[in-house]
């Protein structure tokens, strides 16, 4: 049985001193610190190339904050971005705003708020989970292809909740949290390892952990 492994990794920081909820909005570029992040994880595929895997398919949101950081590691491996829709970020009607806490006691919110469960402000869980899934399943099929069904690695760069929820459901794990306590750092890799289409474990690291104490890091963006 052929093993295939996708690698999940997030964007690194983005230049934004007002502090806004960026969502899907454009023009969120990566900061000095984003682009060093990018360049230390392409330096950890590479590292992971030479050491023998077969890192053979890059795949990015449409994003510019996630293009940017899929750059250095498309040189370093010489890979080409292919961009997925599928896993940009999610949905969110606090989408623009700044200072989230704040805006979060304003009562003409508060109709957003009514289930967090799904969660009312904004794309459902499940069908964020749905969407990467299937992406990341083409990615494994892909990278098998491509590898001629030797063992295959692919790299998808994506946003911290729906990485963050394709994990809890690969864990099986319930999908409503405390966005505080997502383990989904900036430039964090989250591997899906599968044996066929069947997911056999998952794992994550942080490589650019030394850089997160200088990083901001607005939760849900």
């Amino acid at each position: 049985m052929s093993i295939a492994t996708v690698h999940l990794v997030r964007h690194g920081e983005v230049h934004n001193p007002g502090g806004v909820l960026y969502g899907r909005l454009p023009e969120f570029h990566l900061s000095p610190l984003g682009h060093q992040m990018a360049e230390r994880i392409a330096g950890h595929f590479e590292q992971r190339r030479d050491d023998g895997a077969r890192i053979v398919h890059l795949i990015a949101s449409p994003l510019v904050r996630a293009q940017e950081t899929a750059t250095p590691t498309a040189k370093a491996l010489g890979l080409t971005i292919m961009t997925e829709e599928r896993i940009i970020e999610a949905e969110n009607r606090f989408e623009g705003m700044a200072g989230i806490k704040s805006q979060l006691r304003n009562p003409k919110h508060w109709g957003m708020l009514t289930n967090p469960f799904r969660p009312s402000w904004g794309e459902p869980y499940l069908e964020q989970v749905t969407r990467v899934m299937a992406a990341v399943q083409d990615a494994r099929k892909h990278a098998l292809e491509l590898s001629d069904g030797e063992d295959a690695e692919a790299i998808m760069v994506s946003h911290q909740l729906p990485i963050w929820v394709s994990r809890l459901a690969a864990e099986n794990r319930r999908l409503w949290h405390d966005p505080r306590r997502r383990q989904c750092s900036l430039t964090s890799v989250t591997s899906l390892r599968f044996s066929g289409s069947r997911l056999e474990g998952v794992s994550y690291q942080e490589p650019c952990a030394d850089l997160l104490r200088d990083a901001a890091n607005l939760p849900g963006a």
